[in-house]
Order: C-alpha cells, then structure tokens, then sequence
C-alpha cells in the first residue's frame, strides 16, 4: 500500500500524529483508541508497510515512531497538482477580465 491509501483512514492519520514527534508502545497507542487491539495493530501493520512508521522492539514493547518521509512525494505532487490548477484558475479570471 502506498502513502496516500495508508493515510486515507482517519485512525492511521491520528496514530501517525501521536508519533510524529514521539516514540510510544503499541500498547499506549490503542489505549487512545475506541478500537481493539489486534485493530490498531492491523492500522499499524498498514503503516509500517507503506514505510510511514519504523517500529523497533525493546525488550517485549514495540515501539513506533513516525517517517514522513513517504508523504514528501504525495506532497510534491499535490503541490504541483494545485499550482497548475491555480494557474489555470487565474488565466481563466484574467481573460475573463478582457
């Protein structure tokens, strides 16, 4: 799965937020979740493939932290996707001015 599927679920967005600056437990991220378990983990498991969390293990907890770097490409691509409408948007104004 890529990026943009991965965080087109509103959990996966928030679980990405929680640990965006943090690294927290597998644990500690379902508990803020009105989800089961094993649901969060499946959220985290699509994460991790689209390469948007690392997880690594210390001791039995796995631990999660965020790599936005995936979502550059997205980005870019919605910058130009938006640039080139806009342009488009502000050529049709202006002949309209005429």
């Amino acid at each position: 799965m890529n990026a943009a599927a991965a965080i087109a679920d509103p959990i996966r967005r928030r679980v990405l937020e929680l640990v965006r600056d943090d690294e927290l437990p597998a644990g500690a991220l379902a508990e803020r979740f009105d989800v089961s378990r094993p649901a969060v983990s499946r959220h985290l498991r699509v994460l991790r493939e689209a390469g948007l969390v690392v997880e690594r293990r210390q001791g039995r907890e796995r631990l999660y932290h965020a790599n936005l770097e995936p979502l550059a490409e997205l980005r870019e691509w919605l910058d130009d996707y938006w640039s080139g409408r806009l342009a488009a948007l502000r050529n049709l104004a202006e002949k309209e001015e005429r």
